[in-house]
């Protein structure tokens, strides 16, 4: 006992353990352990202070601040609401075909916006304008069931894309750093899309449904919807325009965190842009960007101390990794990509995992690709919300209680992995995979 503790790593490890269980049971706001994390950090020196703070220096922070920036200017201007009124329309007849579509969208716009942020604070208050017009009110179970579809269905089902989210970008680098394995956009696609897109987007729905009930109305007003006002004008072409350098990026090499950003600016700036002071000082949670630097904090310090390297070592030494029994390796090494998600987050994970995979793959048989593709499964699909800063922020767009986040999470992880794992499991020996 007395070695542990005279341990390098006891100290850092004692204060990523206390401050993961302070987000995991919610006993204190996220802000306030997020804050408590970076004072105890500090003070007890487990790192330099460029590593505990990097969460601000990243480029997800930046996408969570501009997202809140633009959001509030999308919905002052009225745009959200002239989004939601063609959408209303068509979409509210039933309450399974308003969440339905909204999983959709969520997923589709994937494929054209690289940014798991940006997806997220264009559709929110497009989102909560549709769920005004059709009697759905902010606080309850069913505007929670809407808000979160947004969150779950934007980080989970985009997993399947290689481009547009970044675990799977830190995956893509790692591989091809570390093993020169360049992965390519449309094998990648085919072999997660049926089972971690397709089949969880319909899981997704189901218990969107299910938890979350709700009823709505299709919207009596049938008046034309009036011209755009200037202002609708210039922001959505702005917004175009950035559309266009999120999709774009591979050409020019911006990245959308500071394509984003640079917007925000435009929007707040006097007589130019579409926000005052007084509106941003309200509308931008500033909570909520304390809470993501948090996260990505901790994951920056638990690869920087080593911690992240001793647990996987150590996950390598006891799960059941065996040639023979390739099923049971493939539950592993999605255990282990599951633990790892506790301590490192969903953007951390993929850094570490990979750079262990020639490991696991001496140890199950399995291709070194087909090893470094298993933990896709298992860093997409978290058992509480820290462990994905897109599905934080959802939350506290919408302002949904952790309760109710938890609850998703973990009913979705459930059925993930009771009736997805096999058949993801299926899936890559049908393709030849294991």
């Amino acid at each position: 006992m007395s070695l542990w503790l005279t341990h390098p790593l006891f100290i850092p490890s004692l204060v990523v353990g206390i401050t993961i269980l302070l987000w995991a049971t919610s006993l204190l706001p996220e802000f306030i352990t997020a804050l408590l994390f970076f004072a105890v950090a500090m003070v007890a020196k487990i790192a330099p202070a460029d590593v505990i703070f990097g969460g601000f220096a990243s480029s997800a922070f930046w996408l969570v601040f501009s997202g809140f920036v633009l959001g509030i200017a999308i919905r002052k201007t009225g745009l959200a609401d002239r989004a939601a009124r063609a959408l209303s329309s068509q979409l509210t007849d039933s309450w399974p075909l308003m969440v339905a579509s909204v999983v959709l969208l969520s997923y589709a716009l994937a494929f054209v916006m690289p940014s798991n942020m940006g997806r997220i604070a264009l559709l929110m208050p497009i989102v909560a304008a549709m769920a005004k017009r059709a009697g759905i009110h902010d606080g309850t179970r069913a505007w929670y069931g809407l808000a979160l579809a947004v969150g779950f269905g934007t980080f989970q089902l985009s997993a399947t894309i290689l481009p547009a989210n970044v675990p799977n970008l830190v995956m893509s680098g790692a591989a091809e750093g570390s093993y020169g394995i360049h992965l390519n956009y449309v094998p990648y696609l085919l072999l997660h899309t049926p089972v971690l897109g397709w089949l969880k987007g319909a899981i997704l729905i189901v218990l969107v449904c299910w938890l979350f009930p709700g009823k709505p109305h299709a919207p009596r007003d049938l008046t034309p919807p009036e011209p755009m006002s200037r202002d609708e004008k210039r922001l959505a072409w702005m917004l175009a325009a950035v559309l266009f350098l999120w999709v774009s990026e591979s050409w020019h090499g911006i990245g959308p965190a500071w394509t984003g950003l640079a917007a925000a600016v435009i929007t707040l700036l006097p007589r130019v842009g579409f926000i005052n002071g007084e509106e941003f000082s309200s509308g931008v949670n500033i909570r909520t960007c304390i809470y993501v630097a948090g996260i990505l904090g901790l994951a920056i310090t638990v690869t920087q101390t080593g911690i992240g390297s001793a647990v996987g070592e150590a996950l390598l030494q006891v799960m059941p990794l065996d040639a023979e029994k390739p099923f049971t390796s493939f539950l592993a090494l999605t255990g282990i990509t599951t633990a790892l998600n506790f301590i490192m987050t969903a953007n951390g994970v993929p850094a570490l995992y990979t750079t262990l995979a020639q490991s696991f793959a001496d140890a199950t048989g399995f291709p070194l690709l087909s090893v470094i593709m298993i933990q896709v499964l298992g860093y997409s699909t978290p058992l509480l919300p820290y462990q994905a800063s897109p599905i934080v922020v959802a939350m506290a767009l919408g302002k949904v209680p952790a309760r109710a986040g938890m609850l998703l999470c973990i009913s979705l992880a459930a059925a993930t992995y009771l009736v997805l794992l096999p058949l993801d499991y299926l899936w890559f020996s049908v393709l030849g995979k294991l």
